[in-house]
């Protein structure tokens, strides 16, 4: 089954915060399930640009804080792992 954007987006949400609050030993396994749903949710949105639903303005604005925040979520994994 398809998820929708917007419910991934909720669900990557919950899953950041939760790791915030989480014990440390349990903080990599949010971050990692995040991290996997952003790209899911990366994936789609490049199919909707592939597929020329939204145009290259929109994908830019989508993506790049997208982008971003996959940049944090991996910096935070990387540290937990040291």
């Amino acid at each position: 089954m398809v998820k929708k954007t917007d419910d991934l987006l909720f669900e990557i949400i919950e899953l950041i915060f939760t790791a915030g609050i989480s014990k440390i030993e349990e903080k990599q396994y949010y971050i990692e399930k995040s991290l996997a749903k952003l790209d899911i949710l990366k994936l789609f949105l490049r199919i909707l640009w592939e597929t020329k639903a939204i145009d290259n303005k929109k994908y830019m604005n989508i993506s790049k804080p997208l982008n971003e925040i996959g940049k944090m979520l991996g910096s935070w994994n990387k540290n937990l792992l040291k």
